[in-house]
């Protein structure tokens, strides 16, 4: 029996492609099967996906493979949409600020272009 997809992934610009090249093909794998889980579920465990504290709207994907983690940010349109910005491969217990206003400028980019296209 094929499962309906409660929500959609979209990627915004290059970032999350750049960062999937950087990938070997079992993260890779790993990637993808969380993907598929934060598409087909209506309730994402926290495992996953975590809101990220103190930049409202931006959440992060939450990837370990092996000693390795990962994390991709994106923010929901619509609830139904989930747009990914960047990502990367996490060294520190903190999360680099840089990642985090990268994510942040590129969230406000989308709803920026979004605004435009619907009132122009």
């Amino acid at each position: 029996m094929k499962k309906e997809f409660v929500r959609q992934v979209v990627v915004f610009e290059d970032h999350f492609k750049e960062f999937r090249k950087t990938l070997n093909k079992d993260t890779l794998k790993k990637l993808y099967q969380v993907l598929t889980l934060i598409m087909l579920v209506e309730e994402i465990p926290a495992k996953f996906l975590r809101a990220i504290v103190g930049r409202k709207g931006l959440f992060e994907i939450r990837i370990e493979h092996g000693n390795d983690i990962y994390r991709v940010f994106c923010c929901f349109d619509e609830d139904k949409l989930l747009i990914l910005f960047n990502g990367f491969k996490k060294k520190t217990q903190k999360t680099p600020a840089e990642q985090l206003d990268k994510a942040e400028a590129l969230m406000k980019k989308y709803y920026d272009q979004k605004s435009n296209r619907t009132n122009g």
